[in-house]
């Protein structure tokens, strides 16, 4: 019996499990076996893992490992099918930039979200079907048909699988050159390094020997990123491996021994006693009322109460851990949890249900809501900022949404017809008074490029410099037909760096906040940045 995608059938797993925890061997028949297939699932049973023979079925690592594979599987391998296309040089290059491509998809996914924010699963079936397309394709018509195979690979058979807009913009850029009049050509290379060209075989063996003759391991800038790529997958690879070694550990609890529960209650104690006061909202209400005008202060109040639950979370759950340390309440699990997270360091999950998103260890956690509170706190007391930090609301989308509606109701504008006209501001700007129009926002990073002050545009890394502060910027509402059209790259700015969420009703990620338009060289395409995985931050992981 074979069962195939468990990991969709989560709900009949437990029935599965029983079902093969009450065979007994001694009446099933000797030539009876169950075969399960699954992706990765946290849902499929320990039972049946521990007690089966498990295979996994991974891509191999590297560039040329996973094109001599591709060369070496079926339909490519049968001599039949690449030998008897019609159009035979045309043929055998574009199934030669077709399985570049297809190895390029698959390795950019090591890189974690300078890759893709979503690692998907690309696999063997959808370079299959794309191959057996190509074929079709070059039978049926008399000239290559560019566009119809780059929808086909990259709306169909590889971008089905994709998500993401902002992916989805990235597998558009990365199909523009191997399937393309000029990837037939012999010589053309595949990578800005050089090293991935073109061969002139014209066998299939002789295929083979060009692709074992690239290199074992492959720099960044084959899959178009900057080199500090590198150091990025290292850090993501170390920090999964500590991760893994932290989940294996035994519980360390509040109950784990006296010293440990000293500590335990003297971290408590010194996260509670940091935290302000709650903030009074009918203070704030008195002297920020909603008005027609000013939609800041319905943005204040609404970001005033989403802290306020946030703080009364955290000190009530802080409360009760240290009355279970001294036995007086019962330690729950969800206490337990929270203090084995307050012991490694790590952001306690009951926290994070009512939180901000974050990926910040817990000292530098607690450093940043401090900070957030500070700042609204400052808003109460010395009023509208003139220069706002992005980075410290709640939901960022509201601030922005405030934005354009004071313009479109000071304006008589509707609001849908509205965009942010983007400039930014010169490191000696003077941000002390607030603009006429739009408001003036810091707090901004930029991962996978710099912003080159000197010349105002965007310009690669420094070697080894992973992040940089972006300046100021001025968000200036605008009609989106009155904003002239510069040279720009659309840079998405996420809340953090993971930069994945899960699908919201705007049709965007919920870690998605808005594209920012930063200028951009006019000999720089603005896939160039694409590819480089750019994007805008509004918080670090420290």
């Amino acid at each position: 019996i074979v069962l195939q995608n468990c990991h969709l059938y989560v709900s009949w797993m437990i029935t599965l499990e029983r079902l093969v925890e009450e065979m007994d061997p001694k009446k099933v028949h000797k030539n009876f076996r169950l075969w399960l297939t699954s992706y990765p699932s946290p849902h499929f049973p320990v039972l049946i893992l521990q007690n089966g023979v498990k295979m996994t079925n991974e891509p191999p690592k590297g560039l040329r490992a996973n094109m001599i594979q591709s060369y070496l599987a079926d339909p490519i391998s049968d001599p039949e099918f690449f030998d008897r296309c019609q159009k035979q040089p045309q043929w055998r290059r574009m199934l030669f930039g077709l399985c570049f491509l297809h190895a390029w998809l698959q390795e950019r996914r090591k890189y974690g979200p300078l890759g893709w924010n979503i690692p998907y699963e690309f696999n063997e079936s959808d370079l299959r079907i794309s191959v057996r397309q190509l074929r079709l394709f070059l039978t049926m018509f008399d000239d290559v048909p560019f566009e119809a195979l780059r929808y086909c690979f990259g709306e169909a058979n590889y971008g089905g699988r994709v998500t993401d807009d902002k992916d989805r913009r990235c597998l558009s850029a990365l199909l523009a050159e191997p399937i393309s009049a000029a990837a037939i050509e012999p010589g053309f290379t595949f990578s800005s390094d050089g090293v991935y060209c073109q061969p002139g075989a014209a066998t299939h063996e002789g295929y083979l020997e060009s692709i074992r003759a690239l290199p074992l391991m492959q720099l960044p800038t084959a899959f178009g990123l900057h080199e500090n790529a590198d150091i990025t997958k290292d850090l993501k690879e170390t920090r999964e491996l500590f991760d893994a070694v932290l989940s294996t550990q035994a519980r360390a609890g509040a109950g784990g021994g006296g010293g440990g529960e000293d500590v335990l209650d003297k971290i408590a104690e010194g996260i509670a006693s940091k935290l302000p006061p709650a903030f009074d909202l009918d203070v704030a209400g008195a002297n920020y009322p909603v008005q027609y005008l000013e939609s800041m202060n319905t943005v204040l109040h609404q970001e005033l109460i989403r802290f306020n639950r946030l703080t009364s979370v955290i000190r009530s759950s802080l409360a009760s851990l240290r009355k279970a340390i001294r036995g007086l309440v019962v330690m729950s699990s969800d206490l337990e949890a929270l203090g084995t997270a307050l012991v490694q360091g790590v952001r306690p999950a009951l926290w994070m249900k009512r939180s901000f998103p974050s990926l910040k260890p817990l000292g530098s956690y607690v450093s940043d809501l401090l900070a957030r509170l500070a700042f609204f706190q400052g808003w109460l007391d010395n009023g509208v900022p003139t220069h706002f930090w992005i980075s410290g609301f709640f939901f960022t989308q509201a601030f922005l949404t405030g934005s354009s509606q004071n313009y479109a109701r000071a304006n008589a504008i509707p609001i849908d017809h509205l965009g942010f006209d983007m400039h930014v501001l010169p490191a000696n700007h003077d941000c002390s008074v607030a603009p006429q129009e739009g408001v003036y926002v810091h707090g901004i990073f930029l991962e996978g490029a710099r912003f080159d002050e000197s010349s105002a545009v965007l310009g690669e890394s420094e070697p080894k410099v992973l992040f940089t502060k972006l300046p100021s910027l001025w968000l200036r509402p605008q009609r989106e037909a009155d904003i002239a059209d510069r040279a720009h790259y659309l840079c998405p700015l996420y809340k953090t760096s993971d930069r994945r969420g899960t699908l919201s009703t705007t049709g965007h990620s919920t870690n998605f906040v808005m594209f920012l338009k930063l200028p951009r060289l006019e000999e720089q395409p603005q896939e160039h940045w694409v590819k480089r995985g750019v994007a805008a931050l509004c918080e670090l992981d420290d």
